[in-house]
């Protein structure tokens, strides 16, 4: 099975982490969840568009709507021939560039022989996950956390836990399946370790269950999204099958610098 195109995969990730305040116009979607994540507090141009005109005028609404939200103007801009004229647009603008990630892609139907044992699956993310993966990956207070939850719970998934020797969570993953039934694909996200327990091989733990669990679920292919800095996890996941099938990366506007009498 070929892996599933680029537009294909980013439809699926949108699904696999949505926004709960979101609008589409002109080809792009929009979406915020006060601040909490990139991605969901980031713009898709689902159609980037070739217009200057009509780009212009998309990034002028595209203004107004974050700053009515009091939030940063931030794109999510995959690695293809049809971003190049906004990218030209955004590098015109003065947009940085940050972040780039990797998106990883595996067929279905190679997990391992036997089910790995000793990993607690749930289809809801348990307080104790959730403290994990948030300790690990998490930016802000307990009310962004659980704005977070319920960025998770928007979509179908299971939720993987692992303990250390002495029954504390070590790691944690999650597979989202945004598409149920035969043939559907799955995402795997939140893959985070305590960091005292890293290199014990509990994050392959996690990942061989969310995978064998997929099977289960008639998941046929895999995504998972990995920053191009993070080689250990790299390393992990090349292991497993993955490959990569594009790269995306983020372009905020930068804060306008206002004069004053000093």
């Amino acid at each position: 099975m070929e892996p599933d195109p680029m537009h294909a995969i980013e439809a699926l990730m949108d699904a696999a982490w949505p926004a709960p305040d979101r609008e589409e116009a002109g080809g792009w979607v929009l979406r915020a969840a006060s601040g909490v994540t990139q991605r969901a507090n980031s713009t898709w141009p689902k159609e980037p568009g070739r217009d200057p005109h009509q780009q212009l005028a998309a990034l002028r609404n595209a203004r107004l709507w974050y700053r009515d939200r009091r939030l940063p103007l931030i794109f999510q801009m995959f690695e293809d021939p049809r971003s190049g004229p906004l990218n030209a647009l955004l590098d015109a603008e003065g947009f940085t560039r940050q972040s780039e990630t990797l998106v990883l892609v595996r067929e279905g139907g190679t997990e391992p022989a036997e089910p790995e044992t000793g990993v607690e699956l749930a289809p809801q993310p348990s307080p104790e996950w959730l403290r994990l993966w948030w300790s690990v990956d998490g930016r802000g207070d307990d009310r962004a956390m659980a704005v977070a939850r319920e960025i998770l719970q928007a979509c179908p998934g299971l939720y993987a836990l692992v303990r250390d020797d002495d029954g504390m969570p070590a790691a944690v993953g999650r597979l989202a399946v945004p598409r149920g039934g035969a043939g559907s694909s799955g995402g795997l996200y939140c893959m985070a370790t305590r960091p005292d327990m890293r290199r014990r091989g509990y994050a392959l733990r996690v990942l061989e269950a969310l995978l064998g669990a997929g099977a289960d679920l008639n998941v046929t292919a895999y995504w998972l999204l990995v920053t191009a800095a993070n080689t250990p996890a790299r390393e992990l996941y090349g292991r497993a099958g993955f490959s990569e099938a594009g790269r995306y990366l983020y372009r905020q506007e930068r804060p306008k610098r206002h004069l004053t009498g000093c």
